[in-house]
Order: structure tokens, then C-alpha cells, then sequence
């Protein structure tokens, strides 16, 4: 009896323990997150190439501990041994580099300040890092430093041991700038210009820094020699070093702001902190990430793939960031990155849409509409102040990436409802775009003239990259032409955009039935080879790219000889060998590294024009398929680590098609209404929507065996469709699915069921 009455207790134990753990994953998604996941890369292989961004969702300023040297695109890496300071960072991608950027860093013992010198050796087990919390102890300074953040400003802690030699190091970096301390107000103010390009020649950061402890000693330098009781420094590489003597344990804090507008702007983003301490702050963050994790809820998943999921959804909840701020009276105002001025009105940055149109615009318009309308107001605004729409921002134009895919963001937040923002002027902008090259060759349409004549961008004409821009080109045309439409445009118009829509075809290779480089004179480009990295495409070969007409897949079905050579074609990605042709670039490019060693063929996921390719088999009629290879690349391609990332995360677009494919749908065709189905990973999830409705997904049987689906019932009634409308389920809606472990050969086969195409 009492070992009975023993076992009941331990069971009750557990079971008590294990609904802790239930509420506490519900509750504080915040803590399922790994800020770490993509970090263990470098230029020859990405795993992700993050850094541990210490930001609230769409932050101005985002923090960072610095592991690599200034000016090193990659600021943090897992493998590194030495943090080199606390870096404020608006750095979206390490091919494009930082602005807006200064270091902080707490040292003890002999007085240094150069990076090299001041940098500390550090443990991963000996630090914390989360979305709104990080913390690291540094070895050969005893120190502990915590950083806890707002959308403009910053608290950092630092607990030091009892020294007479306890020093804090800011660095303003080099490129130019400006220091000075102002001891009676124990505060350090101070700005950067260090950028790496995509700006105006007034560009300067401006940070204020106020701490709680009075200063002993101050000095200053300029990047070789250390001045002591010198209060102001301006020369190419300035910064600061304050004393004081501490007991063991004694916490010295900073609270720290910045703008693009002023000190006095600064100042005001400052009070973002007001008079709450570390910890206030810290938790104020906290909610804020748990409010906007917990629009979606994940319910009866492994701990790993829970972990990664929301590792995924705070990947996507990042960039594009706000670069606007609050004047004094409470007003939206934003440093201009393009033309210098301070202007009203709402801006947006950093941010490439060759990447996010695919599925982080959908998934904004989806759950975050409110703030997508903000985006687009910011759109409106960039137009007005460069006369075109940004492509690849950061902070203004970058010359990166191809496409004009600003037509499909712009086109899939009106379509799906949105509202507050000038669309008759993105409109124009649009239409701008389709017949202007712009001063950079991501602006406007780069070989806009032969498209637009010839209905592709020749290959011999000297324009690299020609096949990638025309199908983006081609789909962007379809994105007008359907905003066109809602906006009641005359019939020509609409016309004029949807038949250049249809441009893919003229790239289309009847004898390898694979996209291909065509010269001016009408033929083919030869020699061909589809293995062959860029050249005509981008980042991609013709078995990537083949795939990128988003919106009339029947179309190119029928091009391939109709759903079975389509899908023969489709079932071939992953059955050639993961042979490559790089002698475009030279040598082997990370992408092509990272798809040879997958083990999946010729399928690069780490890599976006590919991303979408598993959902087409809807349109073949062959959906189990679909819902094979998704759970494959889920299963093996993603992990909540350091090595995560299968590819570049791209400003959270490799983890949006991981967000989306784990709900069981994903957005194949931007600017339609559609959803193309996949497969569930959970057995519950529950989104709650913007308007108060609430999307609830439920797959009980749901298990790794059980990958495929067997039915689907919409709101109680039987579900035929390989997709799901945008309006229905923001209408509010529920959706079973029925998992089994082997598929159901008989459901989406008809052609009635299959998704949008434009040529159906």
C-alpha cells in the first residue's frame, strides 16, 4: 500500500511538473526562443548568419556582443572565444554590413581601449541570450554584462569586482567621429558616421549615454593615443574611457539612446526608459516579445520543434525595422536616407524584398496588418524622397539583389485589405518602376527597355543575371495588373501589365523544358548548362529558377507537357546529383555549398528562389508530395541551434517559410487571395488575428509518422481545395485535419481544386 500510495504521489509530481512546463511554453514563448540559432557561420558556409539581435519586434536599434573585428559583417560568431565590446547595430545581413553602429565595453586592471586590447575571453555556458535579455560574463575583466532594450534606447548593466581600476570603454568607431564627456551629469554624448554606404553625406548617429555613477577619471583618444581630462574629441576614430573604483558585486548601469535627427532627438528617445530600473525594463520587454509571440500558439509538438518554431517566429518579427522616431510632441518624424532632410511621416529600412515578398510580406498582411500599412505609408514616403521605391534598403538604396518585387509587397498588402496608406501614389511608383531603370541596378527595372520591347532581358546585351530579371519582372507585371484592376484602372493598362505577365514563356526551353538565357536575336543562349550558378540567373541555376512563375504555374505546367511532365520535372530536383557549374563566380559560393552537402539533389532551400517549389505539386495533382518533401526539409534543414539555418535567414524570410509551413499553408502567389495547403507540424495552433478572430488549426493525430493528410474539414464542412482563402480565414475559421501515416492518393487530384493560376 505504501508503495502505491508512493507511486501516486511521484505520478501526481510529474504530471504537475509537465502541465508547468505546458503553461510555462504558453505563457513565455519568450524563453522557447534560441537568438543563437544561425550564428555558427561564416563566408564560406552559412548556417544562418545571424548575430543575437538584443531588440524588441521591429526596433529602431537593435544590440549585439561583438565577437569579430570592426567592420567584420560577421559581428558574432558561435565559434568565436573573445567578445571585443557591446555593439549598438542596425546590421540586416553581413553582405551588406552596419551602420548607425558604436561599442561598449566594460574593462578592469591596466587602461586600455583598442579592440584588440580590451577584448575578453567568454563561455556560451556562462551566457544568457534572448530576444530581450542578454547577459555574458567576461573572464579577464570579472565583469558581468546584461543589456535590456527598448525601441530606441538601451539599459546595460554591469556588475564589477571590488577595484580601484574599474573602466567603461565607448567607442564611436572610425570613418569619423565625435566624444565628449560631460562629468557633472555623468553622461557621455557623442556620434558615428561608420556606415557601409546607403546614405546621405549628413549622416550621423547620435547617442547619449547617462550613467548612475559619478566618474573618477575620464579620458579620451583617437584611435592610436589616450588623452587624459581631455572632455571632447572629433577626428576619424574617437571614443571615451571612464574610471571608478568599485566594491565586489556593485552594479554600475547605462542607460543609452540614439537618433539619426539630433542630440536633442536622442535625448527624447531616452526617456523610452524613464525612471524604471533594469529590471522594469527587462520585463516591460518581455512582454511586449511573449504579446507577440503568443499571436500564435503551438500546441502538441516536440520540444525541439516547439524551440524552433518560435526561434523562427522572432526571426521574422525583426526586420524591416523602424527608422522613425517621436519628436517632442509625440509626433512620427524620420531622418530621410535619402535625400538628408527631417521629414514627417513613417520609414522603414533594411530590408532586401528580392527575399521577404516570397513570405514575409504575406505573413505581416496575415497577422501584423496594422503595422504592414506603416511599411507602406513608409514606401509612399521613400518615393516621394528618391523618386523610386527602395529594393534592397539599408539604410537608403543599396545596389543588391535584381527584380522589382516592391510591386508584389505594395499589390499583396492592398489586395488583402490593407488600409491608411497612399496606394494611388505606390500605384504610380509602380508603374515608374515598369518603365525606368533607376541610379542603382536593384532600382526601378534594370534592362527595362528590352524587356519591355523584346518581352525578356536578351542575354548578349551585357545585363548579368537577364533570365532571373525577367521572370521577376514577369510577376511583378501580374501584381500590377491585379492592383490595377482594384484600383478601377483603364482597361489598357491592365492589359498592358497582364499580358507581360506572360514574358516567362519567352524563356522557356521546349528541348530541356528549363528556363534559359535567350539573345537578342531570339535563340537560346549556348552552351547551356542548367547546373551552371548566376550568369543568367541569380544566386541560382535554371533548376532553381525555372520555378519563379509564382503566378501561373498551369501556365508552365502546360509549357512542361502538362501535369505529369510537370511533375516528372518537379520529382526531378531532387533526384539529379547536387552537381554545380560556378564558374560564373569563380569559385564555390556558400549557396552552392550549402545545397551539395544537403543530400537532396539539386534543391538549394538555403537559398530563396527555390523555397516555394515543394507546394507546386498542388498543381499537379499530386499534394502528398508536397507533404512529403515539407516535413523532409523541416525535419532535417532546420534545428534550434547554433547551425540551424540551412542558409542565409535573410531578414526572416527562411524562417517565414518555416512559420508558415509548420501552420500547413503557405503563400505561393502574393497579390491573390490563396494559400497553397501543405502539411501540419503541430496537432493545435491557434492565431489570433489583428481583428479579434482567431484561426484555430487542429491535427490530433498528428506525429512524425503521421506526416500526411488524409482530410481536411473548413469551419466543420469537408474541404476538397489544395488551398485556403486569405478573407475566409480572417473572417475567423477552423480547419481539421485528418494526419495518416501513409497519403490519400485520391484528394487534390482534381484539376477544379487546384490553386490560382493565371492561365486557368
Amino acid at each position: 500500500m505504501k508503495n502505491i500510495i508512493m507511486l501516486k504521489r511521484i505520478y501526481l509530481c510529474l504530471f504537475l511538473i509537465s502541465t508547468h512546463f505546458v503553461s510555462l511554453s504558453q505563457s513565455n514563448p519568450v524563453d522557447l526562443v534560441n537568438t543563437l540559432m544561425g550564428t555558427a557561420s561564416k563566408p564560406s558556409l552559412s548556417t544562418g548568419n545571424t548575430y543575437p539581435a538584443i531588440a524588441l519586434p521591429w526596433g529602431m536599434n537593435f544590440w549585439m556582443p561583438q565577437t569579430g573585428k570592426m567592420g567584420d559583417g560577421w559581428a558574432y560568431t558561435y565559434d568565436a572565444d573573445k567578445i571585443r565590446g557591446f555593439k549598438q547595430t542596425h546590421q540586416p545581413s553581413p553582405w551588406i554590413n552596419d551602420y548607425g553602429q558604436f561599442v561598449i565595453m566594460p574593462t578592469t586592471g591596466k587602461k586600455v581601449f583598442k579592440e584588440d586590447d580590451r577584448a575578453s575571453w567568454f563561455s556560451h555556458k556562462a551566457e544568457v541570450a534572448k530576444p530581450h535579455y542578454y547577459s555574458v560574463y567576461l573572464a579577464d575583466h570579472d565583469v558581468t554584462t546584461e543589456i535590456t532594450p527598448t525601441e530606441r534606447a538601451a539599459v546595460l548593466r554591469f556588475t564589477f569586482p571590488k577595484t580601484d581600476k574599474a573602466h567603461i570603454v565607448i567607442d564611436a568607431l572610425d570613418k569619423g567621429s565625435y566624444i565628449k564627456i560631460i562629468p557633472n551629469e555623468r553622461k557621455i554624448i557623442g556620434y558615428t558616421t561608420k556606415n557601409s554606404g546607403g546614405v546621405p553625406d549628413n549622416f550621423k548617429n547620435y547617442f547619449v549615454i547617462q550613467f548612475d555613477k559619478a566618474f573618477a577619471n575620464t579620458s579620451t583618444w583617437n584611435g592610436k593615443e589616450l588623452s587624459d581630462n581631455v572632455l571632447e574629441i572629433k577626428e576619424n576614430h574617437t571614443g571615451a574611457v571612464i574610471d571608478f573604483a568599485t566594491e565586489k558585486g556593485e552594479k554600475v548601469h547605462a542607460k543609452v539612446a540614439s537618433s539619426f535627427i539630433s542630440f536633442e532627438q536622442a535625448e527624447i528617445n531616452l526617456k523610452e526608459i524613464g525612471q524604471d530600473n533594469f529590471d522594469q525594463v527587462k520585463a516591460k520587454a518581455e512582454k511586449i516579445w511573449n504579446t507577440s509571440l503568443n499571436r500564435l500558439k503551438v500546441e502538441g509538438g516536440s520540444d525541439q520543434q516547439t524551440r524552433t518554431f518560435y526561434s523562427c517566429l522572432y526571426r521574422t518579427m525583426l526586420f524591416p525595422r523602424k527608422f522613425y522616431e517621436l519628436d517632442k510632441q509625440g509626433k512620427v518624424v524620420h531622418y530621410s536616407p535619402y535625400n538628408g532632410k527631417v521629414l514627417p511621416g513613417y520609414m522603414f529600412t533594411d530590408n532586401g524584398f528580392w527575399d521577404t515578398f516570397r513570405a514575409v510580406f504575406p505573413f505581416f498582411n496575415l497577422m501584423f496588418p496594422s503595422l504592414n500599412a506603416q511599411i507602406m505609408q513608409g514606401l509612399a514616403n521613400t518615393y516621394d524622397e528618391s523618386g523610386f521605391l527602395p529594393e534592397w534598403a539599408s539604410p537608403g538604396h543599396r545596389d543588391c539583389m535584381v527584380g522589382s518585387n516592391s510591386a508584389s509587397i505594395i499589390a499583396d498588402a492592398y489586395l488583402k485589405g490593407g488600409k491608411g496608406f497612399d496606394i494611388y501614389k505606390l500605384y504610380q511608383a509602380l508603374v515608374k518602376n515598369s518603365e525606368n531603370e533607376g541610379p542603382l541596378s536593384s532600382v526601378g527595372r534594370l534592362g527595362v527597355k528590352y524587356y519591355n520591347q523584346l518581352g525578356y532581358v536578351p542575354y548578349d546585351v551585357k545585363i548579368n543575371e537577364n533570365a532571373a530579371r525577367t521572370l521577376e519582372y514577369a510577376y511583378d507585371d501580374f501584381c500590377i495588373s491585379e492592383l490595377a484592376k482594384a484600383l478601377k484602372r483603364p482597361q489598357e493598362e491592365i492589359d498592358r501589365f497582364a499580358k507581360r505577365s506572360q514574358n516567362y514563356k519567352n524563356l522557356f526551353d521546349p528541348s530541356t523544358k528549363l528556363m534559359r538565357g535567350k539573345n537578342q536575336d531570339g535563340t537560346f543562349q549556348t552552351p547551356f548548362n542548367p547546373f551552371k550558378w548566376g550568369d543568367a540567373f541569380t544566386e541560382g541555376n535554371s533548376w532553381h529558377y525555372t520555378w519563379s512563375v509564382f503566378h501561373d504555374i498551369n501556365g508552365l505546367s502546360n509549357l512542361m507537357g502538362g501535369s505529369k511532365g510537370f511533375s516528372k520535372m518537379l520529382d526531378s530536383v531532387f533526384v539529379v546529383p547536387p552537381v554545380f557549374d560556378d564558374s560564373y563566380y569563380g569559385f564555390v559560393i556558400h549557396e552552392i555549398r550549402e545545397m551539395q552537402i544537403m543530400n537532396m539533389g539539386n534543391y538549394a532551400h538555403g537559398n530563396q528562389p527555390i523555397q516555394h517549389m515543394i507546394y507546386l505539386y498542388n498543381y499537379a495533382g499530386e499534394p502528398w508530395k508536397t507533404q512529403y518533401w515539407i516535413r523532409e526539409v523541416m525535419n532535417k534543414m532546420y534545428q534550434p541551434t547554433p547551425d540551424g539555418y540551412c542558409g542565409d535567414e535573410d531578414n526572416g524570410q527562411t524562417s517565414a517559410w518555416y512559420v508558415f509551413s509548420a501552420l500547413g499553408f503557405y503563400p505561393v502567389t502574393p497579390a491573390t487571395d490563396q494559400y497553397v495547403l501543405g502539411t501540419p507540424l503541430f496537432k493545435k495552433v491557434t492565431l489570433s488575428l489583428e481583428n479579434g478572430k482567431k484561426i484555430t488549426i487542429n491535427a490530433p493525430e498528428n506525429n512524425e509518422q503521421n506526416k500526411y493528410i488524409q482530410s481536411v474539414k473548413f469551419n466543420g464542412a469537408s474541404y476538397s481545395k489544395n488551398w485556403l482563402s486569405h478573407k475566409k480565414l480572417t473572417e475567423g475559421a477552423t480547419i481539421d485535419f485528418k494526419m495518416s501515416i501513409s497519403p490519400n492518393k485520391q484528394r487534390g487530384v482534381n484539376p477544379a481544386d487546384f490553386p490560382f493560376s493565371f492561365s486557368k
